[in-house]
Formats: structure tokens, sequence, C-alpha cells
């Protein structure tokens, strides 16, 4: 401290103290310059707002680095450091979570929970769906289908389950119900261990529309009919379109008798907007070629 006051953080003076940290502590690991840079600013952070170093001391020093590095605001740490102590996560999930931009995503969907469900419970099912959903994982592009993009989620079930949030547990995939001798088949089937409850996902690869709700309200109707256990509670639907118009959304909910919820999912296209618009066309890379096949003196016959 007495160097740093004198000299300042500069002259070397990082560099020198972890030089005699490595020799007091030689069998110890961590004093690199970079991390004594770190600790730094974690010490700095404390000073901004000393609930920070509550969540701190709960956490890897790992994660303290990462959320350090990725986030500029002490209100954004403290929300994923609160999440990553909550749910447990490793560095790579909470690396995912806050590249994703969980914090403006979580307990984003519409949904009619306040008028389906009891208070404590609609709480709960607020907070457990997104929107929008992100499934980058999937390496497809936007002109797949419902079932591609259904059996893609399947066959990633991992990150699939690491996006739909902790507590999820697949039931299953186009799962059958018979209802008065005719079949139905349910996109995807959960079971929510906190909530306690059955979770119907439906997958629209179209833009919302309300008419989309008669078929989920049904398989919702059924699932409690046919599934669903006396304890359990009232089954949820979830659906996710490719795009939708909030105030249409929230008027289609409003008057639904069961729990619903509407949110959009984003799969990861090949090439951004801007850059797709900035490259030329394949007419135009085939001209291009035969004028310099052309001046080669190359005809298309050899």
């Amino acid at each position: 401290m007495q160097q740093q006051e004198e000299k300042g953080w500069g002259n070397n003076v990082i560099d020198t103290l972890a030089n005699d940290l490595k020799i007091a502590f030689p069998t110890m690991k961590g004093f690199s310059p970079r991390n004594l840079r770190a600790m730094k600013q974690v010490v700095m952070a404390w000073e901004q707002d000393p609930k920070w170093l509550q969540l701190v001391a709960k956490l890897p020093w790992g994660h303290n680095l990462h959320l350090l590095q990725k986030l500029n605001t002490i209100e954004e740490r403290a929300w994923y450091a609160a999440k990553a102590i909550e749910k447990g996560w490793s560095r790579n999930v909470l690396a995912i979570q806050v590249e994703t931009k969980l914090i403006h995503r979580e307990g984003n969907a519409i949904n009619n929970f306040h008028l389906t469900l009891p208070d404590t419970h609609s709480d709960l099912a607020s907070e457990t769906f997104k929107d929008p959903y992100c499934f980058d994982f999937l390496n497809i592009d936007s002109s797949s289908r419902e079932r591609d993009i259904e059996k893609a989620l399947v066959s990633h079930v991992t990150k699939f389950l690491l996006e739909l949030g902790q507590g999820f547990a697949l039931v299953g995939q186009q799962h059958r119900l018979t209802i008065g001798g005719d079949e139905f088949f349910i996109d995807l089937l959960f079971y929510h261990l906190e909530l306690r409850c059955y979770v119907v996902i439906e997958l629209k690869a179209t833009d919302f529309k309300p008419e989309h709700l008669a078929q989920l309200n049904f398989y919702l109707a059924a699932i409690d009919a046919e599934v669903k256990k006396p304890d359990d509670a009232p089954t949820i639907g979830l659906l996710l379109c490719r795009k939708k118009n909030r105030v249409v959304a929230e008027y289609a909910v409003r008057n639904q008798n069961s729990p619903i919820g509407i949110a959009e999912f984003k799969l990861d296209e090949l090439l951004p907007d801007e850059l797709e618009s900035k490259l030329p066309a394949i007419e135009d890379i085939e001209a291009i070629l035969s004028q310099e096949l052309l001046s080669n003196g190359v005809s298309g016959n050899d």
C-alpha cells in the first residue's frame, strides 16, 4: 500500500508485488499481475456498493472475474451473481446467461398467470418463462419448419433444457394423446419440478395468430383430464412463435381460462441481415468469373 501511495499503480508496482507474492508463497497460485489488477477492480466495486461484497464472497473467483470483464454496472453484476448463487451455475453457464442477456429476457413472456393461477404460483410461473428464447445452438436457418426445429431441440436436449431454465424435465416429443378414439400429438411435453405441473410447449414457425391458442387450450384440457395427478398444479401452456405483436398477444391471453404464456424464439442466422445485403448475388459472381475466364483465354468448352 505504501508503494501504491508513493508511486501509484503504474511504475511496475503490480508486477513487483506479483513477484514478491510468488516468492513469499511459492506453493500458491493466482498472484499473476493480471489477477492482481482484477482483484483491485473487485475491491473498487465493493467500495461502490457494499452489498456486492456479500455476493462476491459466495462465488468462485472465475465467476467474479467474468462478471467484472463482461458487465459494466453494479446492478447487472449483482443480478447475475445472485442468480448464479441461487441456481448453482457453473462458470460456463454463467457466461451463456450473460451473453444471451438473460436479465432482459427472464419473466418477459406475455401471460395470463395472474388471472388463472394462485398468487404465489403465478409469480413463480411468470419468472420461469422468458421472451425471447435463444435457440442459436441449433445452427438451422429461418426457413426451417416446425417439426425440423422440434427435432433439433430434442437432439440438443441438454442445451435446450439450459435455455428453458432450471426445473424442466422432458416428458416427451410428439406426445400422443388418445381422446374419444382420435389421436393427437403434443409438440413437446415437460414437467416442471418447482411449479409441480406439466408444461405443454407448442412451436409455430410463423408469426403469432390468436387462433393458435385454440389448439393449445385443447391440449391443456386433455393433459389436465388424462395425465395430471390430483396433487399436480394446473397444466401451463407456452406457445413459441417466430414473432408476435405484443398488443395482439396480450388481448389473446386475457380471456383464456387456462394459464398460457406466449414468447418468441430466435434462431442463429448464418449471416446478419446487414452483412448479407452487402454480399454480391450469385449471378454477379458468375458474371465476374466468366469475364475473368474470357480475359485469360479460357472458353466454356475447355
